[in-house]
């Protein structure tokens, strides 16, 4: 058969794929821990619940505006308002469904044939299909900074004539780092000199640790939003655990969104109103339990340095956010898929390996879970490993 060019690039997303194994191996009865997870195991707020009830029980569930729900994107106004300290108008807002598409219709927005967009190692497994299915080029840059940390020069030194946007994913997936705020400061000034999109992919913005306040990227530019090239992308499916509502959102220049609605519009139309009327019910309801899923969150995962730390030969990257760690496991096996293929095997334990996050020899672990299947999922990790020979 014949396939594009572009869809023969593009291979399966290795979370997803593993969630569905998880899934497969439970309905089959087999005991696996999911210590690589992407979605918090909280209860989705009880005003998203509300919310959804309500527009149900008229049934009259019907389009929304390819935009958004106005009432939805006045929410969102306010939710940048409250957490970024910048107000913005409807205009300046787009719904989508999950922040995925928003970060994938604002690249098509805004890349040629050709052009480049650059982001730091690691990165999202979708980064590079995204710049893939816009026929551009996606450009890693290498962190020369401790612990993960990219620092300014190592953008410059990718940045060319052909470069039309920067992503910026902090708190990290995978890695969990916090990106120093003196670096969105440079990227700030960096991009609105250049004439370069700042893409911040804000979707773990709340769910940072140790008491650090999240970063807005808003703090670092004097322009008014419609003349600045900073697009924020974030949503409900994270720090709210309502991740199959599908539902996010990105907040820019109104030419930016407009452009951006006008290709939403030919790809999906206006994302569910089921799920903008749950966004709108948890936008609007009682935050607290943000808080609580941080506090939850932050918790397990000091559980998860402790138990990881007792495995000799695993060195663990402390994440400052997210549900996520970095595990190397090189003094096990420089090819991390085949161990994790051992550790699903024999521990029936599922992590996930980092070679399309651009880190091969780690694994991410994740800590959205239980406390026991922390315990649980670790401890058969250890047994699995003292008895690993690299095949």
């Amino acid at each position: 058969m014949l396939i594009s060019r572009i869809a023969s690039s593009i291979g399966d997303s290795v979370t997803l794929k593993l969630n569905a194994t998880a899934a497969r191996m439970r309905a089959e009865g087999v005991p696996v821990i999911h210590l690589g997870g992407g979605e918090p195991q909280g209860k989705c707020p009880p005003g998203a619940i509300q919310a959804t009830i309500e527009l149900v029980q008229t049934g009259e569930v019907r389009y929304a505006p390819a935009s958004g729900l106005p009432a939805l994107k006045e929410a969102i106004g306010g939710y940048t308002e409250q957490f970024y300290g910048r107000k913005v108008t409807p205009a300046n807002v787009i719904a989508s469904s999950g922040a995925k598409q928003s970060l994938s219709v604002a690249l098509l927005a805004v890349l040629n044939a050709g052009d480049n967009v650059l982001y730091p190692r690691p990165y999202w497994v979708s980064y590079p299909a995204m710049a893939a299915m816009c026929a551009a080029e996606a450009r890693v840059v290498e962190p020369s900074g401790a612990g993960l940390q990219p620092v300014l020069k190592d953008f410059e030194q990718r940045i060319d004539d052909r470069t039309r946007a920067i992503m910026l994913n902090t708190p990290n997936n995978p890695s969990g780092v916090v990106y120093e705020p003196e670096l969105i400061a440079g990227l700030v000034k960096l991009c609105e000199d250049r004439g370069i999109y700042l893409i911040m992919d804000d979707i773990y913005q709340r769910l940072i640790f140790d008491g650090r306040k999240p970063t807005s990227v808003y703090d670092y530019t004097d322009r008014e939003v419609d003349e600045s090239y900073v697009l924020v992308v974030n949503g409900v499916s994270k720090q709210y655990a309502m991740t199959g509502f599908r539902l996010g959102w990105a907040v820019g220049a109104r030419e930016l969104i407009k452009a951006m609605t006008n290709i939403q519009a030919h790809q999906t139309s206006g994302s569910s109103t089921l799920a903008q009327h749950a966004a709108l019910g948890a936008l609007r309801g009682d935050q607290s339990c943000v808080d609580e899923l941080c506090r939850t969150l932050e918790r397990n995962r000091d559980l998860l340095m402790e138990k990881l730390g007792g495995i000799e030969g695993l060195r663990v990257i402390r994440p400052g956010g997210t549900f996520y760690s970095l595990a190397d496991v090189t003094a096990y096996d420089r090819d991390a898929t085949r161990l994790a293929g051992h550790l699903l095997e024999k521990a029936h334990v599922i992590c996930v390996p980092c070679d399309d996050f651009g880190l091969p020899g780690y694994l991410r672990v994740s800590y959205c879970g239980s406390e026991s299947d922390i315990v649980e999922g670790v401890g058969r990790m250890a047994t699995a490993l003292s008895a690993y020979q690299t095949g």
